[in-house]
């Protein structure tokens, strides 16, 4: 099912205390966000960022004490975490909490990845590794005995016993035009981060095409990005919250290979506010965060998952409930 019209409030357990991400979830649905995508780390970024809880054990107590659809935003299979285990996990998920749990799937980091002792493979590889998790789970939610063998992914006599009415819909994370057509294919819809226009128009035309050769329809498809701001009174303060709380996104650079919060941390450094251009959106105007949403919305999105850097997240749950919420525009639904 698509849903369309979503405002998100992005999770993320890199900088704060699960019990923290509770409270402000209960607090995002009072005030007009539909829905959560919950970050899966081992490790923050940077040592200041100071977090990085089990999200698995938060979500069923977010399923418990709200009434928001949620997801994982994005758990990468076949390192931490063998595919077998995600399935299982997702499938008791939506069990509980049926129609509101998505699976958030992406190819991962070094950062978190690294620590099972693994030789960290190149992105190509990890592509294939995260195609085969997904062929795994996919098999998994049939309920049937799956034996699998694949070149990076093996499973041996395995069955999910306890599984929703309907498996819940798989969605990956996509930065570029060769997986942006596989997740088309082979998935359910599609997540990125925000981007120039010319990017984002590339990457979901591939996802269409992908759509198309497998026979689905790609409007019916969700289209989901994640968008990066930093908020607070002043322009001022809202740059200091950037610098000081989310310096990784002033890094324009691939950062999937780099293996330590203290690698992050030393590189932070050399961070400018001119770096965050077109990456984080800083800010201390509400309408220009309202236009910001907007454009992607525009650009055909139908889910925004808004994550504010700073640590005043109270106030900008409060902020955006009140001044961009309720003022953004939706397509009709034809």
């Amino acid at each position: 099912m698509k849903i369309t019209g979503t405002v998100g409030y992005a999770a993320m357990f890199e900088q704060f205390h699960p019990t923290d991400l509770l409270r402000w979830s209960r607090l995002a649905e009072e005030n007009g966000f539909a829905s959560v995508m919950a970050s899966d780390h081992f490790h923050p970024w940077t040592p200041e960022q100071g977090q990085s809880a089990f999200v698995w054990s938060w979500l069923g107590a977010l399923g418990a004490t709200t009434s928001l659809r949620f997801g994982t935003g994005v758990t990468p299979p076949g390192f931490r975490y063998h595919p077998a285990v995600i399935a299982q996990a997702a499938a008791t998920l939506e069990a509980m909490y049926p129609g509101r749990f998505w699976l958030g799937l992406g190819a991962g980091e070094a950062l978190n990845e690294h620590i099972v002792g693994r030789y960290w493979p190149e992105a190509p590889t990890r592509l294939r590794i995260l195609m085969e998790s997904i062929e795994v789970i996919r098999r998994l939610f049939t309920g049937k005995k799956v034996k699998y063998q694949g070149e990076h992914v093996t499973l041996e006599s395995a069955r999910l016993y306890t599984l929703p009415e309907t498996p819940p819909p798989i969605y990956v994370a996509t930065a570029g035009p060769i997986q942006s057509k596989r997740t088309g294919k082979y998935c359910d819809g599609i997540i990125t981060v925000g981007a120039s226009d010319e990017k984002i128009g590339m990457l979901m035309e591939r996802f269409e095409e992908g759509a198309r050769e497998a026979g689905k329809d790609p409007s019916q498809m969700p289209r989901i990005v994640q968008l990066h701001v930093s908020w607070a009174e002043s322009r001022e303060e809202a740059e200091e919250n950037a610098l000081k709380e989310w310096p990784n996104g002033g890094m324009p650079f691939p950062k999937g290979d780099i293996r330590n919060p203290e690698d992050f941390q030393a590189m932070a450094r050399f961070v400018r506010p001119e770096d965050f251009e077109n990456r984080v959106l800083i800010s201390a105007d509400l309408d220009e965060h309202l236009e910001h949403v907007q454009h992607y919305i525009d650009l055909g999105f139908d889910e925004v998952y808004v994550h504010n850097v700073g640590r005043n997240q109270e106030e900008f749950i409060r902020a955006y409930g009140e001044r961009v919420i309720p003022k953004l525009r939706w397509p009709e639904e034809g």
